[in-house]
């Protein structure tokens, strides 16, 4: 049996620069990671199967399913398969998925439950996890999921799949909040207004590039669920913030905190929304 961590992604900082001719956005961005996540675990089997478990099972479940039309696979059962044709594993799976974060947050719950799936795999297959076959079937699955592949902190530039790895701030004190809402990531940058507003600081350590920067898909979510502007107005309230802001397309915001008594305090403040206080990997 492997079990793999599939950790919370973070947009640190988020700069869309222009739309390209692949309908995907030409991006550059601060990717962290938070100690705690989703879980997956897969054991050898003689047949596959895929099972969720955990608070937000049946919303992932529900989020799947379209109206009159068969339910598709998720991006864990996508990888499984990619990884199969492009190793030629003829092993079947028993894949769990132990879902703990939101869906459709903008904190690469589908994405990193991917990635972990990928590199159980690997694992259990004697797979390096360093083999670029691995980030081929990452980037054809999404956008954020070779960082979450990679899962150390990186700046990633093209659509998010070329990642410069930089030094990060591990330990930091982090609190995540949803209000509760799911916000459809293709909307969010549908509703980008299309300015290139610049890149991100060159200079300096990840903390001040990322105070410096911003998140260009923010007033875009705002005006698809205003409800995130109070988020964001609580945590700006809150001391010992480091650095707050909404992570990805939303709805999730994060703040760094100075220690983990006031990301606690924080934490406490906020029991209408789902809440997360965990650290930076």
């Amino acid at each position: 049996m492997i079990v793999e961590r599939a950790p919370a992604k973070i947009n640190l900082a988020l700069h869309i620069r222009h739309r390209r001719p692949d309908g995907y956005h030409e991006l550059e961005t601060l990717f962290a990671f938070a100690a705690d996540g989703d879980t997956v675990t897969v054991v050898p089997a003689t047949a596959d199967s895929f099972a969720i478990t955990g608070p937000f099972a049946a919303a992932l479940a529900a989020s799947a399913e379209r109206a009159g039309e068969p339910v598709t696979p998720n991006l864990v059962e996508r990888a499984a398969i990619a990884f199969r044709d492009t190793f030629g594993i003829e092993q079947a799976h028993a894949i769990t998925l132990d879902k703990h974060l939101p869906v459709a947050s903008g904190i690469g719950g589908g994405s990193a439950d991917a990635a972990a799936t990928l590199r159980a795999l690997a694992r259990l297959h004697a797979i390096a996890p360093e083999d670029p076959r691995l980030f081929v079937i990452a980037e054809a699955l999404g956008a954020d999921v070779p960082a979450c592949l990679l899962g150390r902190t990186t700046l990633g530039t093209g659509k998010g799949e070329a990642l410069i790895p930089v030094h990060g701030l591990a330990g930091t004190p982090l609190l995540l909040v949803n209000p509760g809402i799911a916000v459809s990531t293709s909307a969010v940058f549908a509703r980008w207004d299309g300015h290139d507003r610049g890149g991100i600081a060159a200079e300096g350590d990840l903390l001040a590039r990322a105070i410096a920067g911003r998140n260009d898909l923010q007033p875009a979510a705002l005006e698809l669920a205003p409800v995130i502007a109070d988020v964001l107005t609580a945590l700006a309230a809150s001391e010992g913030v480091l650095l707050f802001r909404m992570s990805g397309s939303g709805a999730t915001c994060f703040a760094l905190f100075e220690n983990e008594p006031a990301r606690d305090a924080a934490a406490r403040t906020m029991p209408q929304h789902w809440s997360l206080a965990t650290t930076l990997l």
